[in-house]
């Protein structure tokens, strides 16, 4: 049996809408689909032009050989392809082929395929039932897993989506080794958040492997892809709609999409710049709680690989730039800070020069 096949599967309660992370190789795929009820018929696979180069004929072929009609539908890779314009061009392909409401859609991809694919699931004829096969480390422990979908606006990331649930996530932590060493380390940062805001134990886990993890030994990737993915679906669970605790697994985040929108998105990729925006929150915490470990939490986020460009953007700018993040109530931004190692709250009373400072600090030791 291998690494990923012994992990146990990771169940989401979310009553009715209840579902599995299953961890298991792509050719698992027709028994899981399988065991979600229904008869093998036409199937919508959406993945980039990266994905499908390297995986996409083993999907089709597998699919195939279950009974399935797999009908492919790639995009082009890059926060670019998360606009109005992409997802209806999803429409009218996906319409043209004849779907109806049982016709499954495979998101098949990161992040991007994730958010945009689910979109277009929750849409399509009011809801189609979708599968999660996230193959980028942030995908895998975090975007895949909840039921964010989601594309961006010219005044935002993210902020025409909806809540839409999968019916099943499968996750294959080997397809991470294929991954360019910026993806790998981008999706750290979405790995230390979760350790951070949730997993103290984890967090020194990772302090104590990080070499063996920088490298993808096979023998810490998939329990770290677990691990963190079993953080998200706590979370998830305890709060579908970000509510209340859900939105501790924005730690950084505020700091990160402005960081995004201000640059330009797809200069810093998302886990980069949420590596950016986590050593400001850090910053931010500790002008609240002196007691934080901030040394030690500054330190391991600091390893994360993040471009030097982010020091040619204007604090000014990026302070400017949060006032459209979505997560904002009553026009007041809210942070999530920690007050101790894997322990994050939500505050929205931080004066804006203890913001400004926190900005100063990612900027300048970034």
């Amino acid at each position: 049996m291998s690494r990923t096949e012994s992990l146990s599967p990771i169940r989401v309660n979310l009553g009715t809408r209840s579902y599995d992370i299953r961890f298991d190789s792509l050719a698992s795929l027709p028994t899981l689909l399988a065991s979600l009820g229904g008869s093998a018929g036409l199937c919508l696979i959406i993945s980039d032009e990266n994905v499908a180069r390297l995986y996409g004929d083993d999907v089709i072929r597998v699919l195939g050989d279950g009974g399935w009609t797999p009908f492919p539908i790639t995009i082009p890779p890059g926060e670019s392809s998360k606009s109005i314009e992409r997802l209806s061009w999803i429409y009218d392909t996906a319409l043209a082929r004849g779907i109806d409401r049982s016709t499954p859609l495979l998101a098949f991809g990161g992040g991007v395929v994730g958010d945009l694919g689910g979109f277009a699931a929750a849409t399509l004829l009011r809801g189609l039932p979708l599968i999660q096969i996230p193959t980028t480390l942030i995908a895998q422990v975090d975007s895949a897993i909840g039921g964010k979908t989601g594309i961006n606006h010219a005044a935002g990331k993210n902020l025409l989506g909806s809540f839409y649930q999968a019916r099943l996530v499968l996750t294959d932590p080997q397809i991470l080794q294929t991954l360019p060493d910026r993806e790998w380390s981008s999706g750290l940062a979405e790995v230390v958040k979760h350790a951070l805001i949730a997993d103290a134990s984890f967090f020194s886990y990772l302090e104590v492997h990080w070499n063996d993890i920088i490298r993808r030994d096979d023998g810490v990737v998939p329990p770290l892809v677990h691990r963190a993915a079993g953080v998200k679906a706590g979370v998830v669970e305890k709060d579908e709609r970000e509510a209340g605790l859900r939105a501790i697994l924005n730690f950084g985040h505020t700091f990160a999409h402005s960081v995004e929108r201000v640059a330009g998105y797809g200069v810093f990729s998302h886990g980069e710049a949420v590596a950016a925006g986590m050593r400001a929150a850090l910053h931010l915490s500790r002008s609240r709680h002196p007691t934080l470990d901030f040394t030690r939490a500054d330190e391991l986020v600091s390893r994360i690989p993040v471009p030097s460009g982010l020091h040619d953007l204007k604090v000014r700018a990026l302070m400017d730039g949060m006032q459209t993040d979505k997560k904002a109530k009553g026009g007041r931004l809210r942070f999530v800070l920690l007050d101790e190692i894997g322990h994050a709250y939500i505050a929205d009373d931080v004066e804006a020069g203890l913001v400004e400072a926190a900005w100063n600090h990612a900027i300048e030791s970034g």
